[in-house]
């Protein structure tokens, strides 16, 4: 579910059941070409984009990978922060069944950040750009082969709260298994342009 609001926090996995030639060119000397300097690559274009706060809602239940409520929340603001969500991000996750420091299964997750939205409107505008995104274990370093189950539980929370494009998102989880292919995102992202900040 996502709504109009502000908030996003702080990561950490806490458990994971770990399942087991060389091209020869000959050159005419007779009649050598000059060498046809490489294209350059096209400068990517500005998009005029807003910042759009929301708030969104998922449950966080687990089988294969335990987190402490703190870390769900490290968790989360990470990915959230890695997609493009401003840093005002506030996440808060409540209901871990064995307490906040110790690693459960289950958790309601509460995020509250701004992503940009293109605009047409230039009073406010900020400028954007498409920006390639990558999410699977070790890309970024911080997200780990056992975090399937999360990346899966929180596909509408990416789709649909984040500007994208030409996206493609796989989570295929076995439960108490880990693979590192079990989860790939990838896609393009509408992000601050870096030039601009």
């Amino acid at each position: 579910m996502i709504t109009s609001t502000t908030t996003v926090a702080r990561s950490v996995v806490f458990a994971a059941v770990l399942g087991s030639g060389l091209v020869a060119g000959a050159a005419n000397a007779a009649s050598a070409e000059a060498p046809v300097p490489a294209a350059a690559a096209a400068a990517p274009v500005a998009t005029s984009a807003k910042w759009q706060e929301q708030t969104v809602k998922f449950t966080y239940d687990g089988i294969t990978t335990l987190y402490t409520c703190d870390g769900l929340e490290d968790k989360v603001r990470e990915i959230l922060l890695h997609f493009g969500a401003r840093k005002d991000v506030k996440v808060r996750a409540t209901g871990c069944e064995r307490g906040s420091n110790l690693p459960g299964r289950f958790a309601w997750v509460e995020a509250t950040y701004s992503a940009l939205m293109p605009t047409t409107d230039s009073a406010g505008a900020v400028k954007g750009e498409w920006s390639p995104l990558v999410l699977s274990p070790s890309r970024p370093m911080f997200m780990g082969a056992g975090e399937c189950e999360l990346v899966d539980q929180m596909r509408d929370v990416l789709s649909k709260g984040f500007t994208l494009r030409g996206v493609q998102y796989r989570a295929s989880c076995v439960p108490h298994s880990v693979s590192p292919g079990s989860y790939a995102v990838s896609a393009e992202v509408l992000k601050v342009d870096a030039h601009a900040q």
